[in-house]
């Protein structure tokens, strides 16, 4: 088991490091870095034994942008024609014309290097279920954020596999650096939030059946406790119940200085197993068409991740202590039903603060 941990470690970080180097340079979409990175993913999906899912092999052509990289698990058994979608952006900012790189290895290498090893992991062990789009996207970033240009936006309006058929999209980014400095506790650094699990009945479950002891502590939130920030947002859009994974955003957050020194390596191991443990739960759900309530809200999810993350800040961020008392006032409220608009929005203002405090 070990042995297998440390070949999947270096094989992440041989891959991140390939996505942040010069001859990547940022990643912009369709610049030499960027196509560079496209063919290291197509290389990638083949050597694990995924198979093509785009218009043209692996990829899928973006107009006015680049081209998102699609592979395939093929489903097997009783919901072999139902979908899960599991993605991640490849693209980053690129480089100024003084030659300044932005590396973007948080932001989204990691997510993508997740991505390709949930995927191994899902080939090797080749149990039945759903089949599964590996996705990585071209076009996460501006100008393409939230236009017809973004990878995702393109690929939901142009699917490789039938809308109706998805039951499920996961997004990554931003999952690959420990949340807050090396003294606080790794139920804080090792956190991963998972938003949206609400949008669909029986998701919150499996979210929180897929923990492994020892590995990353989800952390569940409503997805409207924040603006669109990735992906995910198209197939929401389009009717499909959608998670987020993400540590949030930190001080290097589209920064020179997101560099693959800075990750934390074990973390990203540790995603992966859990991510191949849930996607498989997600693959295996009994329902299908899965349900989706896109008006679905989760305030005391939200309260109770908050509640915990705040126990274990409390001994190095004093501070907390007060956010601390107006969570058990919001927890009462929310045991009582749903929050207000007022009691939401200071959820809101919480959680910017904690990523603020912890970047």
């Amino acid at each position: 088991m070990q042995r297998r941990t440390s070949e999947r470690r270096a094989r992440i970080e041989d891959l991140v490091r390939y996505l942040c180097s010069p001859e990547c340079a940022g990643r912009a979409p369709d610049t030499p870095g960027g196509i560079a990175a496209r063919m290291r993913l197509v290389d990638e999906f083949r050597a694990i034994g995924a198979a093509p899912a785009g218009t043209d092999g692996y990829l899928q052509p973006v107009p006015d942008c680049g081209a998102n990289v699609l592979a395939e698990v093929p489903g097997r058994g009783p919901f072999a024609e139902r979908t899960i979608v599991v993605a991640a952006h490849y693209d980053h900012l690129g480089a100024t014309a003084d030659d300044c790189v932005y590396w973007g290895a948080d932001d989204n290498a990691a997510a993508v290097a997740i991505l390709v090893e949930v995927g191994r992991e899902l080939v090797a062990r080749g149990r039945p279920g759903r089949r599964v789009i590996l996705a990585a996207y071209d076009g996460e970033e501006m100008p393409h954020f939230l236009h017809g240009t973004m990878g995702s936006m393109y690929h939901v309006a142009n699917p490789t596999a039938p809308l109706a058929s998805i039951d499920m999209m996961v997004c990554m980014d931003l999952c690959g650096h420990a949340i807050g400095p090396a003294s606080f506790p790794s139920e804080v650094r090792n956190s991963l939030f998972v938003l949206g699990a609400e949008l669909s009945p029986g998701v919150g479950e499996l979210v929180e059946g897929a923990t492994i002891a020892g590995g990353v502590y989800p952390r569940r939130a409503d997805l409207d406790v924040l603006p669109p920030l990735s992906d995910y947002y198209a197939f929401r859009q389009a009717g499909v119940p959608v998670l987020f994974l993400s540590c949030g955003r930190w001080q290097h957050y589209h920064q020179p200085t997101d560099t693959p020194d800075r990750l934390d390596y074990d973390k990203i191991v540790s995603t992966v197993e859990y991510l191949a443990g849930l996607v498989q739960l997600l693959r295996e759900r009994p329902e299908a068409p899965a349900p989706f309530d896109t008006d679905a809200r989760d305030d005391v999810a939200t309260i109770a991740s908050l509640r915990a993350l705040a126990r274990h800040l409390a001994p190095h961020v004093p501070a907390v202590s007060l956010a601390a008392l107006q969570l058990e006032s919001l927890a009462a409220a929310a045991a009582r039903g749903p929050l207000s608009a007022e009691q939401r929005q200071q959820i809101a203002w919480m959680i910017a603060g904690l990523e603020e405090a912890l970047a």
